[in-house]
């Protein structure tokens, strides 16, 4: 029988068989820049372990001298140990208040620079892993797991230090105090050692199971409320809400299965603490009465238990809190250690200036001459997205600068393969894509988003005004720049009509304006940016006939002189073409201009009739 096949979350959700230690590094990294403070917040530590050790001691020594002094009429042994008592829970209280605000704050500075490091790094990943992964699963990553690191950072892990220093110096104290009582509470450790490694495996694999549940919840939940209108539209609510209490159920059957390994835990440790608790006063009691120990000594032994498994019972719920993290933080050290597929040169080159000619090409100079484009080449290349397909064979073209060229064919000829190859979101899998005789791998990548610049059918809008989102394209752009670029796509008299004009806030994802005036927005970034290269990929698909025929009028102005590529279904766009290309199977099969296309028998031609037909 054949293993089930994994989605492609499943395959981003699997985690390397090293991530444990990867996951360390990073907090390794994380803590190293405010080393300073951890010293001396661990000097603290063990100064307040210290203070809270020794109180018992006190206690003893005003049982066996200071209230026999004070029977004798002596006063001042009992005085001095219950001062010192006093002092001692005086002292360890102002620096619990102390690490515990310094901890917080240290914590908070970690949390920071941990969201910096995910946000920067989820930006620098190709569209390849975006497209693979899901936003819902990013968006856990940042938030719970986020939370679930912050938690045991800002609360549990002072505690955590803390319990284990007390533990430590109790131990030495009661070896100090009486030995024989000291091996009776040490021989509770041997049963107490195999409950922690039994507990620490199957607990580490249950909140994994947790952060990989919530994710998953998150995710549809996510994918709901971004396609809601579909739901809504076709009444998919009851099966959307099914969905989700599945995954609600796996989460919460996750969650049971970890509180029932701390339950586990809790009541075997205190199971250990309460038998050997009970053990101590049988024999403590025994030894004094034979006169080998002073009562002082099995009072101090009684109050050390108290305070040595008291911290077992914080240590349960912080282990609690530490597998959890822990399994946080390794989801978000597999983000972060994902490397991307399309890297930054390290020794990147710039693009020539416009007229300097190369001693290469004898066409550099009339191709330059055109205006302000750029040459596009595409030599051997072939590309399959991972271990795929063929989906672009062996594939050359040469697009001279200042040439609109228009792609056309049916959908998945490869058509938006090519120009993501153009616009670098992808590396071909062989040979090479250069602008103006520089390959894309060596360029410098700022240079090339400002001088190729893609406008997609998503037409995706920031929450905020008309204006900020204009001034996408340029954020250096002053007021007349932004009404400019939105005259040119004749969007201006549609926003003076709006109350509050440029100011005008689109709402969440642009909802306040039409998919066409999205569309209108998209195309204004694009004149603001003004890029040597533009890359429509079916970018009038949303407009109508009169906003259509208004934005290639528009196009005309502005890409003259410039290298553009048109990708469009709607064979009226490839009118503002010089040169039309027909693709089939990844592959040019018709190449010409619109004119001699049409005139011909070939494909084009066929599209172009089908089209005209259809207008009548």
């Amino acid at each position: 029988m054949s293993a089930p096949r994994l989605d492609s979350d499943d395959e981003i959700e699997q985690l390397p068989p090293d991530i444990a230690a990867k996951a360390r590094a990073l907090l390794k990294s994380l803590v190293r820049p405010h080393l300073p403070m951890v010293i001396f917040l661990a000097v603290i530590v063990v100064l307040t372990a210290v203070l809270l050790v020794i109180g018992p001691v006190f206690i003893a020594d005003a049982l066996d001298k200071g209230i026999p002094a004070a029977i004798d009429g002596d006063l001042a042994p009992l005085i001095r140990a219950v001062t010192l008592f006093v002092a001692s829970a005086l002292g360890s209280a102002i620096l619990a208040f102390t690490s515990t605000r310094l901890v917080g704050i240290t914590a908070q500075k970690i949390l920071f620079t941990l969201r910096e490091r995910m946000v920067t790094h989820v930006q620098r990943l190709d569209l390849g892993y975006h497209e693979k992964s899901t936003s819902g699963r990013l968006v856990s990553r940042q938030t719970s797991d986020m939370e679930s690191v912050q938690q045991f950072l800002s609360y549990s892990l002072f505690e955590t230090a803390l319990a284990l220093l007390q533990m430590s110096f109790i131990a030495v104290t009661l070896i100090v105090l009486d030995v024989p009582l000291a091996v009776v509470v040490f021989a509770g450790f041997v049963p107490l050692f195999f409950i922690t490694k039994a507990a620490n495996s199957t607990q580490r694999s249950a909140y994994r199971r947790t952060r990989t549940s919530i994710a998953k919840v998150i995710v549809h939940f996510v994918e709901t409320m971004g396609g809601i209108r579909a739901v809504q539209a076709y009444r998919r609510q009851p099966e959307r809400r099914g969905t989700l209490s599945d995954q609600d159920t796996r989460y919460r059957d996750a969650n049971t299965d970890a509180l029932r390994g701390v339950a586990w835990f809790a009541g075997w440790t205190r199971l250990i603490g309460n038998v050997t608790q009970t053990v101590i006063i049988v024999v403590g009691a025994w030894l004094v009465i034979e006169g080998w120990t002073q009562i002082g000594v099995l009072a101090a032994f009684i109050l050390y238990l108290r305070r040595f498994y008291g911290p077992l019972d914080e240590l349960v719920q912080a282990f609690n809190l530490y597998q959890s993290a822990s399994a946080a933080l390794e989801k978000i050290a597999a983000v972060l250690d994902t490397d991307p597929e399309v890297v930054a040169p390290e020794n990147p080159q710039m693009l020539p200036t416009h007229g300097e000619e190369s001693a290469d090409s004898a066409s550099s100079a009339a191709e330059s001459a055109a205006g302000s484009g750029r040459a596009l080449d595409l030599e051997a290349v072939r590309f399959a997205y991972a271990d795929g397909p063929d989906v672009i064979p062996r594939f050359d073209l040469h697009i001279p600068a200042g040439q609109i060229v228009a792609l056309v064919g049916a959908t998945g000829a490869g058509k938006s393969t090519l120009v993501k190859l153009v616009t670098r979101f992808y590396d071909p899998s062989d040979g090479r894509v250069s602008l103006d005789e520089v390959d894309l791998r060596d360029l410098d990548d700022e240079q090339l988003r400002s001088s190729v610049v893609m406008v997609t059918q998503e037409s995706f809008l920031f929450a905020g005004t008309i204006a900020d989102n204009i001034r996408i394209g340029n954020p250096e752009a002053g007021d007349e720049e932004v009404l400019a670029a939105a005259r040119a796509v004749g969007l201006d008299a549609y926003i003076r009509r709006l109350p509050d004009g440029y100011a005008t806030d689109v709402k969440k994802r642009g909802g306040r304006l039409s998919s066409g005036q999205r569309q209108l927005v998209s195309f204004a970034r694009v004149f603001l940016a003004d890029p040597d290269v533009v890359v429509l990929d079916e970018a009038t698909a949303h407009l109508d006939i009169p906003s259509e025929r208004l934005v290639q009028n528009a196009l005309a102005t502005v890409l003259e002189g410039r290298t553009a590529i048109i990708i469009a279904h709607r064979l009226s766009t490839v009118e503002i073409a010089d040169r039309v290309l027909v693709m089939e199977a990844g592959r040019i099969v018709e190449d010409g201009t619109p004119d001699e296309l049409i005139s011909g028998t070939g494909r084009f031609a066929q599209l172009h009739q089908a089209w005209r037909d259809s207008l009548v």
